[in-house]
């Protein structure tokens, strides 16, 4: 019975410490950082798909007028609620970042989350604020995430 019990309680040690150094490191090394990215997106080419729907490109440059990046947008209106539904993709250097944004009447401000990446966005969270001048030829965005 001694011995049962000892080999018992050796092979949960056994367990629980290759558990530990298996979930541990991963722990401890885990570190989210956050990041803000703005830039003001100006529109390149837009097109209506339906009375409901278009797209759009746009150029992203920063406060010098360099440009960092391009977007693309998927808009879909919902005339019974009056809200725009936003899907973007937005290309830098780094990769691309995804995002959703949701846009009220006729507000000139849209509000979402950012969905995922490739490249240093891979598993990006976080928030994006967009707010268009009066022509809607220019957006200042603001993005904070997280990786």
């Amino acid at each position: 019975m001694k011995i049962r019990a000892s080999i018992a309680a050796l092979g949960t040690v056994a367990v629980l410490g290759v558990t530990g150094a298996v979930l541990l490191p991963g722990a401890a090394g885990a570190r989210t950082v956050t990041h803000t990215l703005s830039f003001t997106a100006v529109q390149q080419v837009a097109t209506q798909y339906s009375s409901t729907s278009g797209g759009a490109a746009d150029k992203d440059v920063n406060k010098a007028g360099k440009v960092i990046g391009f977007d693309v947008l998927r808009f879909v209106f919902d005339p019974q609620t009056n809200t725009a539904s936003i899907g973007v993709a937005i290309t830098t250097a780094g990769g691309f970042l995804y995002g959703v944004l949701h846009q009220p009447g006729t507000s000139p401000v849209a509000h979402g989350t950012v969905t995922g990446g490739t490249g240093i966005y891979a598993g990006a969270t976080g928030t994006i604020t967009a707010t268009s001048n009066q022509t809607g030829s220019k957006t200042a965005v603001a993005i904070t995430y997280q990786t």
